[in-house]
């Protein structure tokens, strides 16, 4: 067959996003859990026959890249030869599924023209899975007491669903309900993916559908390649840090990386981090390339829908057995590592690339979990939030204010309206976090505040990790503000706090503020007027204002004082 023409790639490729986009939109308008509709804490692919990535629709972006590793060892573990039309596959071993065991990957064998073409793949947040804790686990000391294990079953074999799985899943979930109905739209999506790729391959022919996947991933490394060759060749290293692993609360994780460009490779070694943790900060090999991927993207193609040659440039280290190496029993649940890890990334990178990587943002997805019977049926409910938090700032301006960390760029937090409908609880207040922004000739961005107040005897369960190092600015820039959580504000027993699980009262109330962003460069040579304009907005204080950045504000006219500021950074 003569070499395949662009357009007809062009039109394959394109087929193959709309396909991952329609999986998306099913999985969403079917799902039961805000989770999934409403924070879109998923991940979806299609793949080869190769478990190689064809096409994405991400919602938390670092589970498409690690459903690749989770693929590749359930297909392994059951066996190509032992697959079959309608064949419906559930993995949450954490150490394939690259998540914990309630972020359950569902697989779906492709078949057409009487041959296994390919994959879908969605992971999602299951709400329950009989793990030790409602909800979240926060301080787990092995991968049992961590919810139900499943290694690659069917639960549709031949197309047929196997009502005894059913049964299991059922009887070993707080939600049954729940589950399941999240579940079945997990599985409608994932054939909706597997009709849209039957019917490509049937309508093109098994060697064009080839023949135009490999163009594509070719495509894809020589983006990846070009941008890559554009970066200076070197080796930087940086560390960041986790408040804890949750069960000892007085010791900080590290988390310690080495980044080596060369002319045809980006290396990522994850050596000299923490060693396994006893609590459940552990994270499996599979998130660990997920984080490592999403950052070598956002370097290289980040204007380009993700395919498996976008990736083949990175290399990923990470010993066995350490922290960033999960292997069993260690415990995972608290997957939080992985939200630092790209900052660190970052923060590498930015000794040798200043000008095109950003500060710190928020450091941290500042999520804050609901739990308890509801008070009218006295079933279980379970809430997450999902703060925003601020951005860094970079060298072409300021970092942008309360939007999704930077490892779930598809995702989105839990709307005021909603939580307050699906839960006891109050939205007492939600608002920027001034001065949470680091100072700098450009702004960090300011992350958000928002308080709840219960309305029924309840459980929250805050997941924050990191509160007790600032998120850091770059190049004269100021870190900014960390995040904290405050238990029972304005009361004798007042706690601030990072991660926690304390049941809550009647009109007991927890707030949870998320960090800002590092700034980018000297404050002092911030323009005035863009200074008394974050003043008005209310991102900075008049106060943060003369301190930081050297700006004296008339506060009866909102004006800049020109003589004390003159004098005060020149004094």
């Amino acid at each position: 067959m003569a070499k395949l023409d662009s357009i007809t790639v062009q039109v394959i490729h394109n087929y193959l996003l709309s396909a991952a986009r329609e999986m998306e939109r099913n999985l969403m308008r079917t799902s039961y859990s805000t989770v999934i509709y409403e924070i879109r804490d998923f991940g979806l692919g299609i793949y080869d026959d190769q478990c190689r990535l064809l096409a994405e629709a991400p919602g938390l972006a670092v589970f498409t890249r690690g459903n690749d590793y989770g693929l590749q060892k359930t297909v392994e573990f059951i066996g190509k030869e032992n697959m079959e039309p309608g064949d419906l596959l559930l993995t949450s071993y954490p150490y394939w599924s690259s998540a914990h065991p309630l972020d359950v990957l569902a697989i779906s064998p492709i078949f057409a023209l009487g041959e296994l073409v390919g994959y879908t793949a969605i992971k999602q947040h299951w709400l329950d899975l009989g793990q030790k804790d409602a909800g979240y686990i926060l301080d787990s000391v092995d991968v049992f007491q961590e919810g139900l294990l499943m290694p690659g079953v069917k639960i549709y074999k031949a197309g047929q669903l196997d009502q005894e799985i059913v049964n299991l899943l059922r009887f070993n979930s707080r939600m049954p309900d729940r589950i399941i109905g999240d579940m079945n739209a997990q599985i409608s999506a994932c054939r909706t993916g597997e009709r849209r790729i039957s019917e490509l391959v049937t309508r093109f022919g098994l060697e064009t559908f080839h023949e135009a996947i490999e163009a594509i991933f070719d495509h894809g490394e020589r983006l990846a390649r070009a941008r890559l060759a554009e970066l200076p060749n070197g080796t930087w290293e940086a560390e960041d840090w986790a408040d804890d692993d949750g069960i000892d609360h007085d010791t900080m994780l590290k988390l310690r990386v080495k980044v080596t460009i060369t002319d045809d490779e980006f290396i990522v070694d994850w050596s000299g981090s923490n060693p396994a943790t006893m609590g459940p900060m552990n994270l499996p090999i599979g998130l660990t390339e997920g984080v490592t991927g999403l950052a070598f993207k956002g370097i290289t193609t980040p204007d380009t829908p993700a395919n498996y040659g976008n990736y083949r440039p990175l290399k990923v280290i990470a010993p066995a057995g350490e922290m960033m190496h999960a292997i069993p029993p260690a415990p995972t649940f608290t997957v939080w590592a992985a939200l630092l890890a790209p900052e660190v990334i970052l923060k590498a990178l930015s000794r040798g690339l200043a000008d095109r990587v950003p500060a710190c943002s928020g450091g941290d997805v500042f999520d804050i979990m609901g739990v308890g019977l509801l008070p009218d049926s006295g079933l279980p409910w379970v809430e997450a939030t999902n703060e925003a938090v601020g951005f860094g700032a970079h060298a072409g301006g300021d970092g942008e204010d309360g939007i999704m960390h930077l490892t779930e760029p598809g995702c989105r937090n839990n709307p005021v309206e909603v939580l307050e409908t699906k839960a006891p609880w109050l939205i007492d207040t939600y608002r920027i976090r001034p001065d949470s922004g680091g100072p700098g000739l450009h702004r960090g961005g300011v992350g958000v505040m928002r308080s709840y107040r219960f309305l029924h005897p309840s459980g929250f369960l805050s997941l924050v990790k990191k509160t007790k190092s600032a998120p850091w600015g770059m190049n004269g820039g100021g870190d900014a503000a960390p995040g904290k959580v405050i238990v029972w504000p304005g009361t004798a027993k007042e706690e601030v706090t990072g991660a926690v699980n304390y049941p809550m009262a009647v009109e007991e109330v927890v707030e949870n503020y998320s960090g800002g962003g590092g700034g980018w460069g000297d404050p002092f040579q911030r323009d005035p007027q863009r200074v008394l304009a974050d003043v008005r907005d209310g991102y900075v204080s008049a106060q943060s204002a003369r301190e930081h950045y050297g700006v004296v504000i008339n506060a009866k006219d909102w004006t800049v004082n020109e003589t004390a500021t003159n004098d005060l950074r020149n004094g």
